[in-house]
Parts: structure tokens; C-alpha cells; sequence
């Protein structure tokens, strides 16, 4: 653990690790069909020859380098080399539209791109046309595309090539050495109230705090004892919570990472790599959940009696903090052995801990985990703390909490509930934004969290609602309501609009259609039989499907409800200032927004929006 708080730089911890590690397998994926695995050496040579690369092609320290691409060795090598380089490295998600592209190249400035494959390398090239700066774009994968005019195109090889040149080690060594804690790592957006992604500035020493405080865990769950991790990475490592948790954190205990082929082979994968630790978000867990229950219900009658029995016995266990009569821990021995041991198995059967990060996981799901005898550690943070703020230990879960501060985080609530953080970990502030940096850290350092919570007298952290009108989906990502809404009652024939989707899979809307419409309808005013004419829910479909169009997949509707009254001052789901009162609609909408979700399985898949 002093190793970490020792270091000066994220480059500079691993090639740290790389004097340790030598020739031990670092980064695996999955190439022509088998796992291929990387050594700490043969990556460090190539983080040096792209970082001298970049340096040749004119990068240098405090500029940015934007990269897009799925998680794969490359994204870890080129992450690594852009930070070995002095500059700072500004991840974006694959799934971003042109325009999103083209605003976080403006947004940063950025002079060059790293992009994987030629399918992400048309989007990206498109937006360096029209950004201001004009970055040069690195393409990893062949075939390449043609650049648009303007636009200097580089392979990946190409540079590493240039990289290779001279005493290329040396310099890049030499750079490395002269990082600082308090230098810029890395730009990783997210998303605002009013729905225009904000550049979070992330420093090397935030990141490392991180990593300290998260490397305390692994040692909990080793019982002080080092222990070589394997981690299976498939959250998105644009995201500052794969970013820490599945890259700097592997890095800063010498863990080998591999790179999973696809959240549909997942399963698969995990009884492949056999990964020790895994971090991913509730909607994963869920789902796991949901897949065991149904598996369940095509066994025979003994098995699913002893499935429950173990379920049962668990969740006493947890009640009553461990403790089990005689008999009943004779009995939950042997359920351990019987039903526990095959649930594990199915995780590779050696995984000592699932990490729950991203969104908040539903209580009976981390009871039924913990019941099965998998443990699932929840934690809290954001991307403005690099981002763990607080996670439960291992010995100690408390599932309707994210559990205490990690080392080294000071922790308070404010006079109004808001949760406020300060430390190393806080963000050095809103890249270009100085009015938002100040309104979310005050003079005195403290991060305002926007969430509202208590700490209860065990020192754990529990969250109980949310200050800020930002969705946060079951997959982690941040979404803006009021800027979809905004777009919604644009359209012709809808007047009012609520986005729902906290904690959900995904988006669905509450619609209130135009009086103007309605009266074409012949009626006065909404009504029941008015709001389910074909023709009106026909018209706010293909509405609903032109905003749609306009938005990343995470932002958009699936499913819309068309309410007969509209929110109003009169039935308080207004404000005065004609702002929504989102809770109250909630509560008042309850039965309609649920719902929705109802049988989520097929209508998640379902590409557009319907309807309910």
C-alpha cells in the first residue's frame, strides 16, 4: 500500500510494476479464436514506442489526445502512452454520435484521436472535420478509410514505427520521471443538468488515491496476503469507473487483465479467465440474478428445495450478522457445499469478490448474491472523484449502503442532507468551465455531490435521494432528462414531457399531448378515449422516434405512456416558476411507469419506441 502513495504518476507506477513483473502475463484478449496473453515487458515497449510516436508527431506535455475504442489491449497500451508522453488522455464512449465526437474534440482541444476500428474511425474522422482544431486521427485497425480533406490520417503501426527510432527509452523514461501527482491525467466527460457533457480533470494523484484506497480491499480479501488477481474488464473503459477500477487499480497491484469478448459472452468468458475479482454495474447482476431463477425453475423438485433452503439459511445468516444456531450452521455447511459451490462455479469458481459500482444495486439483489455465498461489495463515488468515494469491505456488507469512506476521503453532510467529499481523489475542477467548477467545489475543497444521505453510526454511507436532476440507468450512465424533454416538447403535438429511467435499463416518457391536437380530434380536452385514438399515439410515436434520432442509444425513449391531464400549478405536479416536480409525478405515476418495465426483457429489445 506505501508503493502507491509513493508514486508520482500513473505511467510511472506501472513501469514500476513492469521491474517487478518482467515476463508475467499482464493484458489477454481473445485473438483468431484463443487468448493471447501480453508480458509486462512486451507492453511497456510498445507504451514507450507509441508515447516517443506521439512525441514525434508533435504531441506534447498538456496537450490532449482523444481515444475512442472497445476495451482491448490496445486501449490500455495507447491510455498508458499518451499520459508516458505528458499529455492527457480524453476518453470517449464508442457509442457517441458524430456530434458528440466533434464537441469533446472541441471541447478539449485535443490534437490528435486514437480511434480502433474503421467503423468508429468514420464517425471520428467526420467530427475532426468539424472540429476547429482539425486533430490528425490514429487508426489502430486496417482497413483504413479515407480521410476527409484537412485531415491527417496515421496508423498504429505507422507510429509505433516512428517511436522506435533513436533513444527513444530514455526520453520517454526522462519524461516520465518528471510527472507530478498534481499533473493532469486524464479528461473523462460527463454529462450536465442542461444535458452538454462537461469535461471532468482528473489528476494523476486522484487516480492514485483511487487506487489506494481500492488496494486496501483486495488486501482485506486476501487477509494481508499478496495474491496475483486476474480481472475480467467489459464495462466501458471510457467510463472513470473501468477507467480506475478495471485498469489503474489492476496495474497497482500487479494484476493480469484480460479483455472480455462482449457483454453476450460474458458467461462464457468468466469460466474461461476465471477472474478473482470483477467490477461491474447492477444491471449485470441482475440479469445474473434473473438468469439463475430461470435455470432454476427447469430443475427438479429437490433442487430447487435445496436452492431455496440455502437462499433461506443465507439471508438469516445476513439478519442476524453471521450467527446461526447449531443446527442451522450444520445445515448451512452442507447447502454451502451442495448448492453454493455450483453458483460459484459458474464465475470460474474462484472469484472472491464482485464490485458493484455505477449505479445503485437493489438491495434483494445484493441479498441473494450474498445469501448464494458471493460476496458483492457496493460502492458510491462519481466521476468528479476519480470516482470511488466509498465502498463496503469485505467481511462487513451492508447492503442498503455503500459502506465508509475509503482511506484517505473526508466525508460530511451538509445542513440540507448533500453529501460532500474532499481529498486527493476531488477533480482539480471542470475542464475550460470555472463557473462549474466553483459551483461544485466550494473554497474550503469540498466536492458537492448533488446526491443526499446519511452516515449511520457505523460510519457506512447511505444514499437517499438525489439533488440533482441527472438519471442514473442501471448501467451506470448519466443521463440529462431535462435536455430530452426539452426536445420532446419541441415536436409538434406534445406540450409536456417527464423522462423516467433511474435505476432502470433504460429511458421511458410521460407524455402530454398538445390541446391543440386534441381538439383536432374532436374533444375539448384530453380524455381517456381521446389519448388512445390510433392516430394521436400514431403521431407522438413517430414524435417520439424523430427526437430518438438525435440521441445517443442510452438517451432514448422505449416506451412512452400519453397522459389526459396535464402537470399543472393546480394539481401541484408544477411548480410556481412551471418547473416540474419530478418526485410527485413519480408517486402520482407510479403504476403507469412501472409499468413500462414490465416483461423488460423483450420490450428493451425492441428498436423503437412504443406506445403503452
Amino acid at each position: 500500500m506505501e508503493d502507491i502513495r509513493a508514486c508520482k504518476s500513473l505511467p510511472g507506477m506501472f513501469f514500476d510494476w513492469v521491474a517487478r513483473q518482467g515476463d508475467k502475463p499482464f493484458l489477454a484478449a481473445r485473438r483468431d479464436g484463443e487468448w493471447r496473453t501480453q508480458s509486462w515487458r512486451a507492453v511497456a515497449a510498445e507504451v514507450i514506442a507509441l508515447a516517443a510516436g506521439l512525441e514525434r508527431l508533435g504531441v506534447v506535455a498538456g496537450d490532449r489526445v482523444a481515444l475512442i475504442g472497445e476495451n482491448r489491449p490496445e486501449w490500455a497500451i495507447a491510455d498508458l502512452a499518451i499520459m508516458a508522453a505528458g499529455a492527457i488522455s480524453v476518453p470517449a464512449y464508442t457509442t457517441n454520435t458524430v456530434a458528440d465526437h466533434c464537441h469533446i474534440l472541441d471541447n478539449s482541444g485535443a490534437k490528435l484521436a486514437i480511434v480502433s476500428t474503421p467503423a468508429l474511425a468514420r464517425r471520428v474522422l467526420a467530427a475532426a472535420a468539424e472540429a476547429r482544431a482539425k486533430p490528425g486521427v490514429i487508426v489502430i485497425d486496417p482497413p483504413f478509410a479515407d480521410p476527409p480533406e484537412g485531415i491527417v490520417r496515421h496508423t498504429w503501426d505507422e507510429v509505433l514505427a516512428l517511436g522506435r527510432v533513436g533513444e527513444a527509452e530514455a526520453q520517454v523514461r526522462a519524461r516520465v520521471a518528471g510527472l507530478r501527482r498534481d499533473h493532469t491525467a486524464c479528461i473523462i466527460h460527463t454529462s450536465g443538468t442542461g444535458g452538454v457533457p462537461k469535461g471532468v480533470m482528473l489528476s494523476h494523484g486522484a487516480i492514485l488515491h483511487n487506487c489506494h484506497g481500492a488496494a486496501v480491499l483486495v488486501d482485506d480479501l486476501n487477509g494481508g496476503v499478496h495474491y496475483d488477481e486476474v480481472f475480467l474488464s467489459f464495462l466501458p473503459l471510457s467510463h472513470a469507473y473501468e477507467h480506475t477500477a478495471g485498469l489503474f487499480l489492476p496495474i497497482s497491484i500487479g494484476a493480469t487483465i484480460y479483455y472480455a469478448d462482449s457483454i453476450e459472452h460474458l458467461s462464457s468468458n468468466m469460466l474461461e479467465v476465471r477472474p478473482t475479482i470483477m467490477t461491474a454495474v447492477p444491471r449485470l447482476y441482475d440479469s445474473i440474478r434473473i438468469r439463475i431463477l430461470k435455470g432454476l425453475g427447469k430443475a427438479g423438485r429437490v433442487r430447487q428445495s435445496l436452492f431455496h433452503a440455502a437462499l433461506t439459511l443465507g439471508n438469516r445468516r445476513i439478519d442476524q450478522n453471521g450467527r446461526l444456531g447449531l443446527l442451522d450452521s450444520v445445515a448451512d455447511r452442507v447447502l454451502d457445499q451442495v448448492v453454493r459451490d455450483k453458483i460459484r462455479d459458474r464465475f470460474g469458481g474462484r472469484l472472491k469478490a464482485f464490485v458493484s459500482g455505477g449505479a445503485p444495486l437493489p438491495p434483494d439483489v445484493g441479498r441473494f448474491f450474498l445469501a448464494l455465498g458471493v460476496t458483492i461489495l457496493q460502492g458510491y463515488g462519481q466521476t468528479e472523484a476519480a470516482p470511488v468515494i466509498s465502498v463496503n469491505r469485505p467481511g462487513r456488507v451492508r447492503v442498503e449502503s455503500v459502506g465508509p469512506a475509503i482511506e484517505g476521503v473526508e466525508l460530511r453532510i451538509a445542513a440540507d442532507g448533500e453529501i460532500l467529499v474532499r481529498g486527493e481523489l476531488v477533480m482539480q475542477g471542470y475542464w475550460q468551465d470555472p463557473d462549474s467548477t466553483a459551483a461544485a467545489i466550494d473554497r474550503d475543497g469540498w466536492l458537492h455531490t448533488g446526491d443526499i444521505g446519511v452516515i449511520d453510526p457505523d460510519g457506512n454511507l447511505r444514499i437517499t435521494d438525489r439533488k440533482k436532476d441527472i438519471i442514473v440507468n442501471s448501467g451506470g450512465d448519466n443521463v440529462s432528462p431535462q435536455r430530452i424533454e426539452c426536445l420532446l416538447t419541441l415536436q409538434p403535438g406534445i406540450a409536456q414531457a417527464m423522462v423516467h429511467g433511474d435505476r432502470r435499463p433504460h429511458l421511458v416518457a410521460l407524455i402530454v399531448p398538445d390541446p391543440e391536437r386534441v381538439q383536432a380530434l374532436g374533444s375539448p380536452s384530453p380524455s381517456r378515449t381521446v389519448i388512445e385514438h390510433p392516430r394521436l399515439k400514431a403521431e407522438i410515436a413517430q414524435a417520439v422516434e424523430q427526437v430518438n434520432a438525435r440521441l445517443a442509444p442510452v438517451e432514448r425513449i422505449r416506451r412512452f405512456a400519453v397522459l389526459a391531464e396535464p402537470f399543472s400549478v393546480e394539481n401541484g405536479l408544477l411548480t410556481p416558476t412551471m418547473k416540474i416536480r419530478r418526485h410527485l409525478i413519480r408517486e402520482s405515476h407510479a403504476e403507469i411507469l412501472d409499468g413500462m418495465y414490465e416483461d423488460r426483457s423483450v420490450r428493451a429489445a425492441r428498436p423503437k419506441a412504443e406506445a403503452m
